[in-house]
């Protein structure tokens, strides 16, 4: 991958600020907790398809094919 050999293309992957709403902030604190879909759910007492619409909503701001892409990206913004 390009951003892979490239530091400053590296640097600009994680230099975009990423805005969460309140809700979207704690399904990633809790996935990156180790929770599973189906345990978040459960404790925001929403639904498994909500869970799975905030999950995917993460991934696209983050802009990421992985979770733990996803998360990396978040460490690196500084938002876990």
């Amino acid at each position: 991958m390009y951003a892979e050999t490239n530091p400053k293309r590296m640097e600009d992957l994680y230099n975009n600020e990423i805005i969460l709403t309140a809700k979207e902030e704690k399904v990633l604190k809790m996935l990156a907790a180790g929770m599973k879909s189906t345990e978040i759910a459960e404790e925001l007492h929403l639904s498994l398809p909500a869970i799975k619409w905030y999950r995917q909503r993460l991934m696209a701001k983050f802009n990421a094919a992985t979770t733990g892409e996803m998360l990396m990206k978040a460490v690196a913004q500084k938002l876990l």
